[in-house]
């Protein structure tokens, strides 16, 4: 199956360290070579990068990894096709928009028979089980709040809405709008939390440490959210099957088995 990168952060981070071992996980230090993208806010704006090209060979790939990305709120994928053709439209994350925000979102895992009813304004590019569920969710997040609901409501919604997705399989995902970090579980999710005191790490994927000490104040918190555990040296936090987690400002606010 494919593989998720989320941070959210109560200052904007470098998410550099993060994402270089993420990115051999496309093809180099594993086999999901069908694509990848990112999306990180700056304030209310974001910037999308997706390449139908594995990441360990994507010239975009390379580019991201020498770009000064400093964002509060990231999701990157890394895609192994379970449905949908290896194109540039089936790459995750999707963007929308919702109540004047940008919305993102990528998903792993495989749902079966999910053809859900879309008669409002969010309809699949691409023909992808992960776009449905996002459109879907969108266009039902948009039925049960008319104008933008805080964080604590849309994760009250979000507890609603997800078992009758999950219900068709495998429904791993994260999600964003720039403000929170929504972390859902089927399978297989790990979080971590950085933050003062801050200690060392190093990548299990590739042969590279950092001292987060030197380039964080003590005020500075990072979540980091991922399919499998990025370091060797860090406790990473499994999420129960069928946990929803947010984030916000760093730090988880609530769960839900």
């Amino acid at each position: 199956m494919c593989q998720l990168l989320g941070m959210n952060c109560n200052v904007p981070t470098d998410v550099m360290f993060s994402f270089a071992g993420f990115a051999e996980r496309g093809g180099n230090t594993d086999h999901h070579g069908d694509g990848w993208g990112i999306a990180f806010f700056e304030d209310k704006g974001l910037r999308h990068f997706v390449d139908h090209q594995s990441a360990c060979a994507s010239p975009v790939a390379e580019l991201i990894r020498h770009y000064p990305i400093k964002s509060r709120n990231v999701i990157a994928h890394i895609r192994k096709a379970t449905q949908g053709a290896v194109t540039l439209e089936n790459c995750h994350p999707f963007v929308r928009e919702l109540w004047g925000r940008y919305w993102v979102f990528a998903h792993n895992g495989d749902l079966k028979n999910f053809a859900p009813r879309l008669h409002g304004s969010f309809r699949p590019v691409g023909n992808t089980d992960s776009e449905q569920a996002f459109c879907w969710l969108l266009q039902e997040l948009a039925k049960s709040h008319a104008d933008v609901p805080s964080v604590e409501e849309l994760t009250l919604t979000l507890r609603e809405l997800v078992p009758q997705i999950a219900q068709h399989g495998t429904f791993n995902f994260l999600l964003s709008n720039g403000e929170a970090l929504w972390a859902h579980a089927s399978t297989a999710l790990y979080h971590v939390v950085r933050q003062h005191p801050f200690g060392s790490a190093t990548l299990r994927d590739e042969d590279l440490s950092v001292d987060f000490a030197e380039h964080a104040a003590p005020g500075d918190r990072v979540a980091v959210v991922v399919t499998a555990p990025l370091t060797t040296d860090e406790v990473w936090i499994p999420f129960a099957p069928g946990e929803l987690r947010v984030f916000v400002d760093g730090a988880p606010l609530a769960s839900s088995a």
